[in-house]
């Protein structure tokens, strides 16, 4: 098969044409999700459409479009759709052995108060799987724990997607500003520090938006203190961590930071209402009910092997040795643990061109069985372990497991749908047409630089794969303008994350975790505004950057050293042999 060149203006040499067409699989998907059309049909028909404008529009061959389709479909599954399936077989374990009661009641005992709660929850406690596991995995355990713990399906699974953004560039112990590092050529340190100047401004800023959300802002001046707290306890932690040490620890340590400041800040301060849903009994609602510090502690030890897992799933050297030990020292696990597929017919077929890259280069179309190293595999394995420490024998665990797939399995098959979509759209060029429309803003490219972000995710489904689909871009466009391209590159990071709360994976792993599957448009409808302004804050905050604030706010890549153009190069080569100083000069020749 012939390899096959991306074109990124197919409709009359018109960018911005081209970005129009190039965004109707995104509106078809969107707008049906909006008029209540089941996610799993909006999936499909947006996948459909999206093929179709690839292989007419784009002239991609069929061939190529239809593996690009598979090859996402089967990373929707592995590892997305595994994380969604075990992140909510543990909480099914905690709700069947009453456990998860006993939680419910040890968190009351710190706050009554459902705004206090939304805090821990959504923002601090998810922060911190975040950090560990990312990929959508916050957002399940996050939103899983607000329904149980009372709160409305609609307001727990929207304050878990606004509570899951200030962390995500620093997710998956930085996988996306590692990924951003390698598809830039960027230091690694530059755009973590980068980063760590933008994101504090909003991670101060969300709790207070979360609470101005779910209860109306005079309920959230009620508890500003608690806000602050929170929020401030982690931004430092995220600016200090980011600039000094790296990308790796920054949402662990901030989470843990934070979580241990506001449970400080509770024993000495309390909000003076206690603030409860309107259906809530105030007896029910208020009541503390006295446990046992050995039954909460078995109650919360799922969350705990849940914390340990995914930590230690998350470092490189556990990920390493799970994968088969590093090159050239194998272990016992090689060659089982990990296989790897090239998609026949797309693996470096797909040429991706100038500008979206500095030059032709074609695309690697592989997909890895990692089976033992997924996120989702620790989560099923801290499953099984609390399952058997709740008393659950191996076989009744199999059953509860059953179930799980059975709640899920439609939303599996949207997720593997979405991520068919993105793949297809990224294969054909889809996403950098729309991409270039942004570049070509100019004076203003500062401002949708963070927007273009913010797409990428809306698109991708997560911020690294933004990331490797538009840093390179945000770096050429950067040194075209003679702006700082480890500000772009950051911009495209931190407004990423701000899409996080409305691309379609996340929207189907909270309608899962809250038990709304087919209200996806719902959840939709509820975080988009809170999304794109936020999204539009830090293009705002980016822009500042660029064009007002001095230069020196923000890392830069040092200047090239200068060429040595010295007077005569010295010659350091061997010199030529010198002659014999002793030889005399030959005597003339008589005649």
């Amino acid at each position: 098969m012939t390899p096959w060149t991306q074109v990124y203006s197919p409709v009359m040499g018109n960018i911005f044409l081209s970005a129009l067409v190039a965004a109707l699989p995104v509106f078809v998907l969107l707008g049906l999700l909006a008029k209540h059309v089941k996610a799993h049909y909006s999936a499909i028909l947006g996948l459909v459409t999206c093929l179709a404008v690839a292989i007419l529009v784009y002239k991609m061959p069929a061939g190529m479009a239809g593996m690009a389709a598979v090859h996402g479909a089967l990373y929707g599954l592995l590892p997305i759709g595994w994380i969604v399936l075990n992140a909510i077989f543990i909480y099914d374990i905690t709700v069947k052995s009453g456990d998860f009661e006993v939680v419910k009641h040890s968190i009351a005992g710190l706050a009554a108060d459902r705004r206090i709660q939304a805090l821990l929850i959504a923002f601090s406690f998810g922060a911190f799987i975040e950090g560990a596991a990312g990929f959508g995995t916050p957002v399940a355990i996050s939103a899983a724990m607000l329904i149980g713990l009372g709160f409305r399906p609609l307001q727990a699974a929207g304050l878990a997607l606004i509570g899951n953004t200030a962390p995500v560039a620093y997710g998956a112990l930085g996988s996306p500003l590692i990924a951003l590092a390698g598809v830039t050529g960027l230091p690694l340190d530059l755009l973590s520090a980068a980063a760590g100047r933008i994101l504090p401004i909003f991670s101060l800023i969300v709790p207070f938006w979360i609470i101005w959300t779910m209860a109306g802002r005079k309920a959230m001046m009620e508890v500003w203190p608690a806000c602050l707290v929170a929020g401030g306890s982690f931004a430092v932690a995220q600016f200090a961590v980011s600039n000094y040490h790296g990308p790796w620890l920054v949402d662990i340590i901030g989470a843990i930071f934070s979580m241990f400041a506001t449970v400080m800040f509770l024993k000495v301060w309390q909000p003076k209402t206690i603030w409860r849903y309107e259906h809530e009994r105030e007896e029910d609602a208020g009541a503390v009910v006295e446990q046992s510090g050995s039954k909460v502690m078995k109650a919360w030890l799922p969350w705990v092997f849940l914390s340990i897992f995914v930590f230690a799933w998350g470092t490189p050297q556990v990920k390493t040795f799970l994968n088969g030990g590093p090159k050239g020292q194998p272990n016992f696990l090689n060659g089982i643990s990990v296989k790897t597929f090239e998609m026949p017919g797309l693996h470096k077929m797909v040429i991706k061109a100038p500008p979206v890259v500095a030059k032709a280069s074609p695309e690697a179309a592989v997909w890895t069985f990692n089976w033992l190293s997924l996120t989702g595999t620790s989560l099923m394995l801290a499953g099984i372990l609390s399952g058997l420490v709740a008393g659950f024998g191996p076989m009744e665990l199999v059953k509860i497991w059953a179930r799980t797939v059975g709640r899920v399995k439609i939303s599996l098959l949207t997720i593997a749908a979405m991520l068919a979509l993105g793949f297809v759209s990224k294969a054909a060029g889809l996403d950098a047409t729309m991409g270039l429309a942004f570049a070509s803003t100019g004076m203003l490219f500062p401002f949708f630089s963070a927007m273009l972000g913010w797409l990428g995710v809306a698109l991708t489904g997560s911020d690294t794969s933004s990331n490797v689909l538009f840093g390179g871009l945000q770096k050429i466009t950067a040194e075209q303008l003679g702006l700082n391209p480890i500000l772009t590159a950051a911009a495209n990071t931190t407004g990423g994350v701000m899409g996080k709360m409305i691309d379609a994976q996340s929207l189907v792993v909270a309608s899962v975790a809250t038990n709304q599957q087919g209200e996806e448009g719902t959840i939709l409808r509820y975080v988009f505004f809170h999304s794109l302004a936020l999204a539009a804050m830090v293009g705002v905050v980016i822009f500042l950057y660029a064009r007002v604030l001095p230069a020196s706010w923000m890392p830069s890549v040092p200047p090239p050293a200068p060429v040595a153009v010295a007077p005569a190069p010295v010659v350091t080569a061997p010199a030529a042999p010198a002659a014999p100083a002793a030889l005399p000069a030959p005597a003339p020749a008589k005649k």
